[in-house]
């Protein structure tokens, strides 16, 4: 494990910025200034519009609360059923204010942004990232990836361990069912969509036996495609199975059935 270092907001950002460095991502799309940290006024007002989630949240899926509770606290949906993750963790609120933010990530082919989001996830989850052992990111089918061009989560992955002491992992999970987009689903439309969708990729189960794994995706709706990651990892064997999102919907959703 690296040695302990400060986690304030100003460090976090600094020290991610040192670490990244310029990737064949950057040369296929090139970085713009949009999303940077640091330019134009429509950059700044970006960024200041953004909500970034930390402590006190529901110890299991994060979800964010007003006011101080006891460690341990549940949210009502994790009360009646805790997910199959042990933890989720996300940076930001995923809302008005930092859609724009996103989906220019997502489906704009925007990664000049991504020093600021690792940064800012590894703020969010540093509770878990301690003694963790791999990144692995949420993989697209590939012939989702073939159209996209690239995975976000992957690149989230990437940029974060450059900056934590996981090891980013690309290699150990895949999804080989073609699932429609969730965004069309509820609750447990969206459960049914992805069950069955991800297996473990040939030669990776020996390093995922008694692992701490964290996985990484660009945005936590109803956790339905984290629960089956994690379901997938730990019959494999790995030991504790957490989540670590750039944003998350923060608005209270119905309890499970």
């Amino acid at each position: 494990m690296s040695e302990t270092q400060d986690d304030s907001l100003p460090q976090v950002m600094t020290r991610a910025l040192k670490h990244a460095g310029g990737s064949v991502v950057d040369i296929v799309l090139p970085p713009q200034e949009l999303l940077s940290l640091a330019g134009d006024p429509l950059s700044k007002r970006l960024w200041e519009n953004v909500t970034f989630l930390d402590a006190p949240w529901c110890e299991a899926c994060g979800f964010p609360f007003e006011y101080q509770i006891a460690d341990g606290g549940l949210c009502g949906r994790c009360s009646v059923r805790k997910p199959a993750y042990d933890h989720a963790r996300a940076a930001m609120a995923y809302d008005d204010g930092s859609r724009a933010l996103v989906l220019s990530f997502k489906h704009g082919g925007r990664t000049e942004g991504l020093a600021g989001f690792a940064a800012q996830m590894r703020r969010a989850g540093r509770d878990i990232l301690d003694g963790a052992d791999y990144l692995i990111p949420v993989p697209l089918h590939p012939s989702r990836l073939i159209r996209r061009k690239y995975n976000q989560a992957a690149l989230l992955a990437r940029a974060l361990g450059k900056i934590t002491s996981a090891k980013f992992d690309p290699d150990s999970l895949m999804r080989t069912k073609r699932t429609e987009s969730q965004g069309q689903f509820n609750l447990r439309q969206r459960a049914d969509n992805v069950r069955g969708a991800f297996d473990i990729r040939p030669g990776a189960m020996d390093r995922l036996q008694g692992a701490h794994v964290i996985l990484i995706d660009d945005v936590l709706t109803t956790g339905a495609t984290l629960e089956a990651c994690a379901r997938t990892l730990k019959k494999a064997g790995a030991r504790q199975v957490d989540g670590l999102c750039l944003a998350r919907v923060a608005k209270a959703a119905a309890l499970p059935t």
